[in-house]
């Protein structure tokens, strides 16, 4: 399993400016891996323990946080979205390039956080816990960006390792699709099932 991020894995602001296009390089790469496309316009990107150490450097550069307290509370927000060993986390993003026509179908999409699923070979299909953070959407309209969490049993888990096939898909009346999860894919994701990063990612 991977271990929550502490203050000590995190750059210092100095350190995080003189290293950041190193490691923006280095996260990028390793993103390129761990997305599903549904169609279109839904992507499913799964996070881990080096893509929320890029979230919270990003945020504390931004924001320009320096102070423990402050840090800490950065921590308390990302590191609930680093898998724990027995399931997958991934952010939602509804992909609409143009503006008038992402909100129009972000009014049809109502509930589609909670119908986008995973399977491992025959077993039966894995739906999501969605948006534990927040409430992202209402009755009359959905967020285009959604976190979910996705629990696996050890029987899929144990099948995903041995080379079972990684299936993920979209039902919902608006929106409908299925894909095979592409190898290089799908041994990035295995692999949140059994790494231990409890060391430091940092960059340098």
């Amino acid at each position: 399993m991977m271990k929550p991020l502490l203050r000590t894995d995190l750059l210092s602001l100095q350190q995080y400016s003189e290293q950041r296009l190193q490691f923006r390089r280095q996260v990028m790469a390793h993103k390129k891996n761990r997305v599903i496309y549904l169609g279109e316009h839904l992507g499913l990107y799964f996070e881990d323990r080096l893509t929320m150490q890029y979230q919270v450097q990003e945020m504390l550069r931004v924001e320009k946080i320096f102070e423990d307290a402050a840090i800490e509370e950065e921590l308390a927000t990302y590191n609930p979205l680093i898998p724990d060993g027995h399931n997958l986390k991934a952010t939602l993003m509804i992909e609409y390039t143009d503006v008038a026509e992402r909100q129009q179908m972000l009014t049809h999409l109502v509930g589609i956080e909670t119908r986008v699923w995973m399977r491992v070979a025959e077993f039966e299909k894995v739906w999501p816990i969605a948006d534990e953070d927040l409430e992202r959407a209402d009755a009359t309209k959905t967020s285009a960006v959604h976190f979910l969490r996705y629990e696996f049993s050890e029987a899929m888990i144990a099948a995903a390792q041995a080379g079972g096939t990684l299936s993920s898909g979209a039902e919902h009346p608006a929106y409908h699709s299925e894909v095979i999860v592409a190898p290089e894919v799908t041994q990035a994701l295995i692999a949140d099932f059994t790494m231990d990063t409890s060391g430091t990612r940092n960059p340098g």
